[in-house]
């Protein structure tokens, strides 16, 4: 059955959790650009087919890394985007409170959450991942400095798989201008092409802007 969303906020209990100022109120990955910025920036991607779906394995995109001290990566996103989060020694969470962007639920445990790659791993391999080296593409599936890591609900984590824009959509509407920003980004960040139909899907996206 599915679990039932927490959809009012609750008292969280809170530790001491070393964290930066910025890092513990971000609740949201950094650099999302405007929507105009988006747009030059979905203009400038390459338009090509994907390729070499057939040779894709996730081992080939090394996460979650080590960030700080016993804190991997995905352990810092859930930190970064939560309120009231409380870790334990290994710095699992063992408390606190995430919503999620895509479909606005809540939830007060972190097994409830996935952290979701907003380009998906095999999504980027077919994009351009497939030429680049081990080391780049761990950099990737751990980037932190764009906006590519988000926690979100599991089951719609895993509803999207690795299907980009044209295949699948967050099912919170008004996320759409956010998510193509977002996306658009990591891909043009990251030097990563589109195929025509995916590129369609964005700018349709980004006319909700």
């Amino acid at each position: 059955m599915r679990r039932v969303p927490v959809l009012a906020a609750t008292a969280i209990a809170f530790a001491a959790v070393a964290l930066t100022p910025s890092t513990a109120h971000a609740l949201t990955p950094p650099n999302i650009p405007s929507a105009s910025t988006a747009r030059s920036e979905l203009a400038a991607l390459t338009v090509d087919v994907e390729r070499n779906s057939g040779s894709y394995n996730r081992d080939l995109f090394p996460h979650w890394s080590t960030v700080s001290g016993a804190c991997n990566t995905r352990e810092t996103v859930l930190i970064r985007d939560g309120v009231g989060v409380v870790t334990n020694s290994s710095c699992a969470a063992t408390s606190g409170r995430w919503t999620s962007p895509y479909d606005g639920a809540t939830w007060t445990a972190a097994s409830d959450v996935d952290i979701d790659h907003m380009v998906a791993l095999a999504e980027a391999w077919r994009s351009g991942a497939y030429a680049w080296t081990t080391s780049r593409r761990q950099s990737f599936a751990n980037d932190r400095t764009n906006p590519q890591l988000w926690s979100v609900t599991d089951n719609v984590n895993q509803a999207k798989g690795d299907s980009d824009p044209a295949r699948w959509k967050p099912p919170l509407t008004s996320f759409w201008c956010t998510y193509a920003r977002a996306y658009i980004d990591v891909k043009y960040e990251w030097g990563l092409t589109v195929d025509s139909g995916e590129k369609s899907a964005l700018s349709s996206m980004l006319d909700r802007c």
